[in-house]
């Protein structure tokens, strides 16, 4: 891909005294598309488009190479792995929740307290009517999908500054930290909660993540209810089985091709077999030899990610009777709103968190 990142490309520029300005998009028309396995590569042309495919995906394709363009493929059809055989979905009695929330953005410029101490009120049973709170008991899981931090918390000048100048101030992700302690200490009191690592998160950076340590959070670690997991995060709650990730895996696959709806990214990575296609050439990941973590070998009864733009979800039906429910988790901060999955039907739903303040240009009578 011509307008990849390279630190190379970077160098060669001696004259430029910037850095490359970051795109949204990094395709272009003289991008070309490659099939290569461990002896050989050609250049694939014909019925595929160079900029909905993903880099690193394994895909078989029909066609032949013509005398007239020797060294190209031309394609007639390609497809791509079945999915795996997917565990039964157990038979519940009751209606069992499982909620989903990503994007907390805690220590960012535009953070709302009031639709996360709302959200907070509604999963530990303080808010709504008898009826509500009924059905608040029966979620029974919390699985915060990353980025719990902001990005504002990422203060790059702080590193060029001196130490004496940064002496006696705090980094903007303590505080930040000490409120995430504070929300989790609420809700760990009434359920089980996964909180996994995101992009801004204090973490490893490259993929897989490695769960965030539990004496980061003071409080809530107390509590047996609080599962610090990976990213992507594997479990299994009452027979259904549940992959995830962040959602970094998503972005990077936006970035590099021209889809831009998020759920077809995701279902795309689930047909294909592989979470992280892109990793590890345009995505950080950890240099596995023998193995690949992110492979699916077995088929999820629910597939997410989070950090999304919007929530949106789909029930894909594979050619063996597997049914995958695809969820997009929103960015919380900008949408205020999680998502609630039913375990006994796979049922799907947005909950959004709204408190509007009526202007009232008549005088208070407090003033009078």
């Amino acid at each position: 891909m011509e307008l990849q990142p390279s630190i190379l490309k970077e160098i060669s520029k001696e004259h430029d005294l910037l850095p490359l300005p970051p795109r949204e998009k990094y395709i272009d028309e003289a991008d070309q598309l490659i099939l290569e396995d461990e002896l050989q590569r050609i250049h694939l042309i014909g019925n595929l488009d160079v900029h909905t495919a993903i880099t690193g995906t394994i895909m078989a394709v029909l066609g032949m190479e013509h005398e007239d363009q020797p060294g190209k493929f031309q394609v007639e059809d390609f497809c791509y792995q079945t999915l795996p055989q997917q565990p039964d979905l157990p038979k519940l009695e009751t209606d069992r929740y499982v909620v989903f929330i990503s994007g907390l953005d805690f220590g960012s410029n535009t953070y709302n307290p009031i639709a996360t101490q709302l959200m907070s009120d509604m999963l530990t049973g303080n808010l709504g009517d008898p009826g509500q709170q009924e059905a608040s008991s029966q979620i029974v899981r919390l699985i915060i999908a990353g980025n719990s931090l902001s990005k504002d918390t990422k203060d790059k000048d702080s590193v060029n500054k001196a130490k004496y100048l940064t002496k006696k101030s705090d980094a903007k992700s303590v505080q930040a930290m000490k409120n995430v302690d504070d929300l989790l200490l609420q809700i760990t009191s009434s359920m089980e909660v996964d909180i996994m690592p995101g992009e801004f998160d204090p973490a490893n950076h490259t993929l897989p993540q490695q769960p965030m340590h539990r004496c980061m959070f003071s409080q809530a670690q107390k509590y047996p209810t609080l599962h610090c997991v990976t990213n992507p995060y594997d479990c299994e709650i009452d027979g259904v089985r549940i992959i995830g990730t962040s959602g970094q895996n998503v972005q990077d696959i936006y970035r590099f091709t021209s889809l831009q709806d998020p759920l077809e990214i995701l279902e795309g990575t689930l047909k294909q077999g592989h979470m992280s296609p892109t990793a590890p050439d345009t995505l950080g990941c950890y240099p596995y030899y023998e193995s690949d973590p992110f492979i699916l070998t077995e088929c999820p009864h629910i597939y997410f990610a989070g950090s999304c733009t919007q929530f949106k979800s789909k029930v894909i039906t594979g050619d063996e009777g597997q049914s995958v429910l695809i969820v997009c988790v929103p960015n919380f901060n900008e949408t205020n709103t999680m998502v609630l999955v039913n375990l006994r039907s796979l049922e799907c739903q947005p909950i959004k968190f709204e408190a509007v303040f009526p202007v009232d240009d008549t005088e208070s009578p407090v003033d009078k």
